[in-house]
């Protein structure tokens, strides 16, 4: 893994062919609207941890069904746990008024 854009974009590496290009990860990328604002507006466009999140699940569950084994059970479900984290703490902050905004 290569960060691009510090927390934002990333090369991830070939599994086998390390010698070419990786594939980039974009996730959404925000910054106050002006200093000091709690607005913030779209740098560019891209996905969330907890798009991410979803996939590794779908492909964890993929992999359990064709060599199930102990150790993927635990992942899926630590998976699930921190995607369970990050949904609960959009919706807190949906109640509180503060979500997409740069407010704590």
């Amino acid at each position: 893994m290569k960060k691009l854009v510090a927390g934002h974009t990333y090369e991830l590496a070939n599994f086998e062919n390390k010698e070419t290009t990786g594939q980039t990860l974009q996730f959404i990328h925000k910054e106050p609207i002006s200093e000091g604002s709690s607005e913030l507006k779209t740098v560019s466009d891209g996905t969330t941890n907890e798009e991410v999140l979803e996939v590794l699940i779908d492909r964890m569950n993929f992999l359990n069904g064709k060599f199930p084994c102990r150790e993927n059970s635990i992942v899926i479900t630590h998976l699930e746990t921190a995607l369970l984290w990050l949904e609960k703490r959009t919706n807190d902050r949906l109640k509180r008024n503060v979500e997409g905004k740069n407010i704590k």
